[in-house]
């Protein structure tokens, strides 16, 4: 066994393997990847959704600090504006189960 044969040896039994390795190596890495977009675009959405509800807070505090800073009439006017509406709320829920 000499020379070419010898070369050949080598390359079945050192090339095989690392070949087979860098393979097996590129999928995990390329699933890896993957995964890594994927909990990306999650982190995106539940940025959006944060988002989106500190805006809905904020307004709330903005209708807030007005009623609270509004003097006597307007104050109570308002608080019984905000009042009706529920009682309507409740009037129907109570009478649509009867209907």
């Amino acid at each position: 066994m000499d020379g070419p044969t010898n070369v050949f040896l080598a390359l079945i039994i050192i090339g095989l393997p690392v070949i087979l390795l860098m393979l097996i190596a590129n999928r995990y890495f390329r699933l890896r990847e993957k995964k890594l977009e994927v909990e990306a675009g999650m982190a995106a959405e539940k940025a959006a959704q944060y988002s989106a509800r500190t805006h809905e807070l904020e307004d709330r505090v903005k209708v807030l600090e007005h009623i609270v800073t509004d003097r006597g009439a307007e104050m109570a006017a308002q608080i019984e504006a905000l009042r009706k509406p529920v009682a309507r709320d409740r009037k129907t829920e109570v009478a649509s189960p009867d209907a």
